[in-house]
């Protein structure tokens, strides 16, 4: 996993989002199936107008490394480069 991946991966990991990675991405992914993913990530109920589905907090710690997240289905989110 390349630096900026893992920088972020372990901050948020200290705060608790269910974060897991995958033998086919370069980077990890946000679980949205886990009993407080709800805190992070939303499929059902967006937290930002423009229909971003994830929580402010974790958005400015990925934007920090260069990267975002975008939901792949309801029950996982993507970690990607900007």
């Amino acid at each position: 996993m390349k630096k900026n991946y893992r920088n972020a991966f372990n901050e948020l990991k200290k705060l608790g989002v269910p974060t897991f990675t995958r033998s086919d991405i370069d980077g990890f992914a946000i679980s949205g199936e886990e009993s407080n993913s709800d805190q992070w990530v939303n499929y059902w109920e967006g937290y930002k107008v423009w229909g971003s589905d994830t929580n402010p907090k974790l958005d400015a710690i990925l934007e920090k490394h260069g990267l975002f997240a975008e939901c792949v289905n309801p029950g996982e989110w993507g970690v990607y480069a900007l």
